[in-house]
């Protein structure tokens, strides 16, 4: 199967087009579609990163089918056998990079839990001995595991950057009561997947849920759910705080660019073969480590 950069479905309304996802209005239903495109800094990479779009989609199926006990969210299904007829001319290309999903109205915040101290909670804990608002003990070193889990909501920025927030400023934006909420299912859904990636010898120091209200007036969980590209894993076995871990993200590309004298600002520079293929095998070795068996397809 040759990657995919951009989907192209002439029949099909295009809803949105994020950068790593397309998603497609189907009327009563969504159509989210994984390419196979990176980001780093906020700017998309020019090359494709083979089957990364397909390990995304296949790892966030895993986590939505195994979470509707804690809370309900939006997959439908990734049986493209199932699908509105509409969709069966690109069916070979939707096979396992696309889920149909329930419609929501997005909640303006994102949901970001850590359990570890890293990326930029380590930055503000330097300036401050706090992250978003939290104060917490002295003498803590970068990656080290925090006292307990801790919310700190960001906003979702339309261009640039998201911003870290406190919990106040959520409250103000969706309420005391739907963020209270939001940050209780957010919780038990970290600590969840953290006790389950222990048993697979993974670390799960912080990730990024997103919620949405369905026309139910339902709160359900959203968009990706604990992938690489949303998620710090790192390999428990290798675990040491204040030195670089294990990582399974996107970090072999963002040492890449860092190496190189660019601004950060689109374009961005071509991706050598060598790193490429390191990208794809961190994917592929996430999947094993979630999922519990080799990537196939």
């Amino acid at each position: 199967m040759e990657p995919i950069l951009k989907t192209n479905f002439p029949n099909l309304k295009l809803k949105n087009r994020g950068k790593v996802r397309d998603i497609y209005d189907l009327g009563n239903v969504l159509l989210f579609v994984a390419t196979d495109r990176i980001s780093a800094f906020d700017v998309v990479m020019h090359e494709p990163i083979p089957y990364k779009g397909i390990i995304l989609t296949q790892i966030s199926k895993f986590w939505l089918t195994n979470t509707t006990h804690i809370v309900p969210n939006h997959f439908i299904t990734d049986d493209v056998t199932n699908y509105p007829d509409e969709c069966k001319e690109y069916s070979e290309t939707l096979r396992g990079r696309s889920m149909l999903v329930r419609k929501c109205k997005p909640l303006p915040i994102e949901a970001i839990v850590r359990g570890y101290i890293a990326g930029s909670g380590w930055k503000e804990y330097k300036k401050s001995r706090t992250i978003c608002g939290i104060p917490l003990p002295e003498g803590l070193v970068e990656f080290q595991k925090l006292p307990e889990p801790i919310f700190t909501p960001s906003t979702k920025a339309e261009v640039g950057h998201d911003e870290n927030v406190d919990f106040e400023y959520a409250k103000n934006i969706l309420g005391t009561e739907l963020a209270e909420k939001v940050r209780d299912i957010s919780l038990n859904l970290f600590n969840f997947a953290s006790n389950y990636l222990e048993s697979r010898n993974l670390i799960l120091a912080d990730t990024k849920f997103e919620f949405g209200i369905h026309e139910n007036g339902e709160l359900i969980l959203i968009d990706e759910v604990l992938t690489p590209d949303s998620s710090r894993f790192w390999l428990k076995e290798d675990y040491a705080p204040g030195k670089p871990q294990y990582n399974f993200d996107k970090q072999v590309l963002r040492d890449y660019l860092e190496s190189l004298n660019w601004n950060k600002v689109p374009p961005p520079p071509h991706l050598p073969e060598a790193i490429i293929k390191q990208i794809v095998e961190k994917y592929k070795e996430a999947y094993q480590r979630i999922i519990g068996k080799p990537f196939e397809f």
